[in-house]
């Protein structure tokens, strides 16, 4: 089994993770706890968040605490993260992970649609950074960590409203980046490739999608959930300190 590194900054630091309960943010709540941090996660999957939580305390790491919470009503995520704040404590870490990547034709678009998809993929980062930032000025330090996508950066067809907020990632990060940095907060992108969380094994993988990776990846392994997360651990750590502004694409080569 591959060892992986161990990050002495992150215990005892305090971190929110939206979407948490399945997929890449599955196995980003378990690499926090893993390094003895207290993980804060919201999600709309109630019973799978439970199992997460359950799975983790058994195995003897901080118990991560969980609130199940539609992001898309800004009011509903900022009292959620107002309620963990109060029960945890500021927090050090913030990482925007949760979306939907439903597929979607152009002509069938409509504003309601529209306004549904950014509503899940773009919004709620906005106003999580917002929400975080005082308790991160208080410390004079914070990491936020902003989940992309390489759909728009490989022009992938069949989903342009998903590839246009996830586009807009990198901006929000960019635009954040040097009015946080005077506090001594760092916000970056991770950008992921095609990962294989359940989701997108149960829904796209056939033989068509694995003749892509064949072709698309430089790397013949496929990428999985843990390896975007440990790139998420690294630049929440004090290892990554002077890394800001930027976008670290996790994707076996691809793009």
């Amino acid at each position: 089994m591959t060892q992986l590194a161990k990050f002495g900054s992150l215990r005892g630091k305090r971190v929110f993770i939206t979407g948490g309960g399945t997929g890449i943010g599955e196995a980003m709540v378990i690499s926090f706890a893993e390094q003895g941090a207290q993980v804060a996660f919201v999600d709309i999957a109630r019973d799978a968040s439970l199992a997460l939580v359950r799975r983790v305390k058994e195995a003897g790491y901080p118990e991560p605490l969980f609130r199940q919470c539609d992001i898309t009503d800004i009011a509903e995520l900022q009292n959620t993260m107002s309620e963990m704040v109060a029960a945890v404590g500021d927090f050090d870490i913030l990482v925007n992970n949760a979306a939907n990547d439903q597929r979607h034709e152009t002509a069938e678009v409509t504003v309601d649609y529209w306004n549904e998809r950014i509503a899940i993929n773009q919004r709620p980062m906005f106003f999580t950074c917002q929400a975080v930032l005082a308790g991160m000025k208080k410390k004079g330090s914070g990491s936020i960590i902003n989940v992309g996508s390489i759909s728009w950066h490989v022009k992938n067809a069949g989903y342009a409203v998903y590839a246009t907020s996830k586009a807009a990632v990198h901006g929000l990060t960019r635009g954040l980046a040097r009015e946080f940095g005077a506090h001594g907060i760092r916000v970056n992108t991770v950008t992921p490739g095609w990962v294989m969380t359940q989701r997108q094994i149960d829904l796209w993988l056939d033989d068509a999608g694995e003749q892509d990776i064949k072709r698309n990846q430089c790397l013949p392994t496929k990428l999985m959930p843990q390896h975007v997360a440990s790139m998420v651990l690294f630049l929440a750590a004090e290892d990554g300190a002077m890394c800001t502004a930027q976008e670290f694409i996790v994707d076996a080569g691809w793009v």
